[in-house]
């Protein structure tokens, strides 16, 4: 394991200081809004009092996943203290009722369906993970609208005939991923439940997945392998490992080699092209993920150990470029791949 990628110090304050500027920064904003009348325009700031920054709402609520995770590091890093302060007003009671009143508005009904809603419970799961003195304070003030997203997963899963396989935003399998791990950490076990059932609905009986169609030219989640990602969670390892033997059977002979080898980026400028930066590092939070759902002995651990190295190694650079279009959200999936 000497040549793991892990989260260093250095990278921990680089990445806080980028989350931490970036929740403040309210422009340039791309609003996921319906106006339903005149005076529904308004700044983006007015409609989010809490995720107002990070250039769209769900990259702001998963900044602040970003914060939460970087303060459980075992050695506090020198901005936790400014971490703390954006975190005690940005999740704020008041700030929070606000965003439930929007979510409640009736034009709201598919607002961030599905990935803002998975990103919101991711972290209000962290928050529940997190031993941070302030921990309970931002537990308290999310709990609401996290509560309000927990029970539209069953609704919107009831009329859901099928599921959405692409590498964007409303992949359904990265949705239900996140909303079980809330659930297993929050004790919903309703919602558990309902994940699980669709999940194996939707994904049980899927057999030679076409891996090697990927990546599409905006992926910014591998459908395979975010598949796979959320089979481990609903699976046991013995029956997860046979699912995957069915699902990638081809995996141990490092097929098909697109699904091992990083996605060229030629514009990081791009909004769409960078996202490919980010499936370079989504894959490796996938592939480690993999790794840890596998029976010990099993050799695809290390295969999938190495995958994800060499994807680390392929996105971290993207977080230098300076240019808002990735640095926005690109270090969560950073942080999400090393800490995984």
């Amino acid at each position: 394991m000497s040549n793991t990628v892990l989260l260093t110090p250095v990278q921990a304050s680089s990445f806080a200081r980028l989350a931490l500027a970036n929740v403040e920064r309210e422009y340039p904003n791309k609003l996921n809004h319906v106006l339903a009348g005149p005076d529904d325009a308004a700044a983006p700031r007015t409609l989010h009092p809490a995720f107002f920054g990070s250039f769209d709402w769900h990259s702001c609520v998963h900044a602040h996943w970003l914060l939460v995770r970087l303060l459980a590091m075992k050695n506090e890093i020198p901005e936790a203290a400014q971490i703390r302060a954006a975190l005690d007003a940005h999740l704020d009671a008041e700030k929070i009722a606000a965003e439930l009143a929007y979510l409640r508005r009736p034009a709201s009904r598919a607002f961030e369906r599905s990935y803002g809603w998975a990103w919101l419970l991711k972290l209000a799961e962290e928050i529940a993970r997190c031993c941070d003195a302030h921990a309970p304070l931002w537990a308290d003030a999310l709990a609401p609208l996290a509560k309000a997203i927990a029970d539209r997963y069953p609704d919107w899963l009831r009329v859901a005939t099928y599921p959405i396989r692409h590498g964007v935003h409303a992949n359904t399998a990265f949705a239900l991923a996140f909303a079980f791990d809330y659930a297993t950490r929050c004790g919903a076990e309703t919602l558990r439940e309902v994940v699980a059932i669709k999940a194996r609905e939707w994904y049980l009986a899927d057999r030679d997945a076409p891996a090697a169609w990927e990546p599409s030219g905006a992926d910014f989640l591998s459908p395979a392998l975010t598949e796979a990602a959320l089979m481990r969670r609903i699976l046991d390892a013995e029956q997860f490992g046979a699912w995957l033997a069915a699902f990638l059977p081809d995996i141990e002979r490092g097929q098909p080699p697109s699904l091992f080898r990083p996605a060229t980026v030629c514009d990081r400028g791009d909004p769409y092209l960078v996202h490919l930066d980010g499936l370079n590092l989504a894959r490796a939070w996938c592939w480690r993920d993999i790794a840890a759902g596998l029976p010990g002995a099993d050799p695809r651990r290390a295969i999938a150990r190495g995958a994800a190295e060499t994807h680390l190694r392929a996105g971290l650079p993207a977080l230098e470029s300076g240019d808002y279009v990735g640095t926005h959200w690109l270090a969560t999936f950073a942080v999400l791949a090393l800490t995984t």
